[in-house]
């Protein structure tokens, strides 16, 4: 397997699960992951919150952890990375609202490198502008955005995961093991 460099996107309230887990896990199968967040620099943090399914008609929300970030999104461009990673929980909410966010995803998406998008990680990819003519996975309340800016949404278990090309994509943190397994054999496609 060959060593990726991977940019995550993260932001206060970041679901503490699809921030942490990606983070190490695709660290211990050898690849680089930076995580940054604008506004924030190196040694910052950001907030997370843990989003469960305990029988309510929405997930619950209770405190997460503090998530240290290991690089400054102010100095981070796509042509230095070989992939995207977009955690969801409420963060991708605010980010979409950051014009080089919204850049940085265009650019990741105009050179076709791997994009993982996991819950509401999708929000950012529809506010891109990158899913018209594309099927994507989110959580279930983002299935409007994804349709309203032209995807398809594809409706699978809460533990599957969605391949389209370079996009993958999964509706929540328990199908980690197919989303991480199906973007690791993405990220080997990719030159």
């Amino acid at each position: 397997m060959s060593k990726k460099k991977i940019l995550m996107l993260v932001g206060d309230y970041a679901e503490d699960y699809e921030t942490m887990v990606p983070f190490q896990a695709l660290q211990m199968i050898g690849h680089q992951v930076d995580a940054v967040c604008p506004d924030k620099a190196k040694g910052d943090f950001i907030m997370t919150a843990i989003h469960d399914f305990d029988g309510a008609q929405t997930y619950s929300e209770k405190p997460g952890h503090r998530f240290t970030l290991n690089a400054d999104f102010f100095s981070v461009k796509e042509a230095d990375y070989d992939a995207l990673l977009i955690p969801g929980g409420r963060a991708p909410e605010y980010l979409r609202l950051n014009a080089e966010v919204i850049k940085l995803v265009q650019a990741f998406d105009a050179a076709r490198k791997p994009i993982a998008a996991v819950c509401h990680g999708p929000q950012l990819l529809a506010a891109a502008g990158v899913l018209k003519g594309r099927t994507c996975s989110a959580y279930p309340a983002c299935a409007p955005e994804v349709r309203l800016s032209g995807g398809h949404y594809a409706d699978i278990g809460i533990d599957q995961a969605h391949v389209d090309g370079n996009l993958v994509t999964a509706p929540a943190w328990p199908a980690h093991p197919q989303w991480l397994a199906k973007f690791a054999e993405v990220l080997q496609q990719y030159r």
